[in-house]
């Protein structure tokens, strides 16, 4: 029963250290620009991988200190845990998976589509609900601003790689034919025909095209390309997570049978 013990402990350490890579995550998506806009979306995974680290420091003292009670609580709540993750992960697969972007012939950004992304995405981040506080929200941020700074020549911004925040809140749609004068000023006659965003645009910095639905869009481009890359780190973590799971109940079990069989042995001795 001591070596099922160890044995449980230390999956259960590699349990704690699997939580830093999930609080790590958590942490670089809540730092995003875009992220500290979208107030609902940035701290779950940082609480999810707050709750693997309590958790699994629970199971690690119940197994070090032979505390079966806690063991039991632990796997209970562990098994909890990983269904939990798993379902985050699915649907941050799922709603990640459509990519409303498409190329801009002569340029090194793309543009995005509101219509590309997601349904659950439009309704839960765009919507009329949550699209006012977002748009304030991006309007006094330096997300536009820094563009100015960073590119002084017209063929310079053309050849950027811009972010989809970028690309969508910053300039106008270049099928709206304005002409460039900076990276966030835009003059000449525009084709307001050719998409209803041309006639949203301002060159006022506190208007921009943040009432775009390319903007919108731009929005749920930078956060497919964040938990995409997140979804990578969680993936590895938790296929070592279900590992580590799978072993410790069999170690769990064995224990139990072991002390089961030696108060066999004493009842009859």
């Amino acid at each position: 029963m001591a070596v099922s013990n160890n044995i449980t402990a230390i999956l259960n350490f590699v349990a704690l250290m699997c939580s830093i890579p999930i609080i790590s995550a958590g942490i670089w998506l809540a730092s995003k620009p875009d992220n500290e806009c979208i107030h609902w979306l940035r701290w779950p995974l940082v609480f999810l991988g707050i709750a693997f680290l309590v958790v699994a420091l629970t199971g690690f003292v119940g197994a070090y200190w032979k505390k079966e009670g806690l063991l039991g609580v632990y796997l209970v709540c562990m098994f909890i845990l990983i269904i939990l993750l798993l379902v985050l992960l699915v649907l941050a697969f799922v709603v990640t998976r459509p990519d409303g972007s498409y190329p801009v012939p002569g340029m090194g950004f793309r543009e995005y589509r509101l219509e590309g992304f997601s349904s659950w995405l439009r309704d839960h981040i765009t919507g009329n609900d949550n699209w006012g506080k977002i748009r304030a929200c991006l309007a006094d941020s330096q997300i536009c601003p820094k563009l100015n700074q960073k590119f002084i020549s017209a063929a310079d911004f053309f050849a950027a790689h811009l972010s989809p925040i970028e690309s969508g809140c910053c300039k106008p749609p270049t099928m709206c034919g304005f002409q460039y004068s900076s990276p966030t000023t835009w003059v000449g006659p525009s084709n307001v025909a050719a998409e209803a965003d041309c006639a949203i645009w301002n060159n006022d910095p506190s208007q921009l095209c943040y009432n775009c639905d390319s903007c919108k869009a731009g929005l749920l481009g930078n956060l497919r390309h964040e938990w995409r890359k997140a979804n990578i780190i969680l993936i590895i973590t938790v296929v070592i997570l279900i590992w580590v799971y799978l072993i410790a109940c069999s170690a769990y079990r064995n224990a139990q049978t072991e002390e089961l069989f030696r108060r066999y042995k004493q009842g009859w001795a």
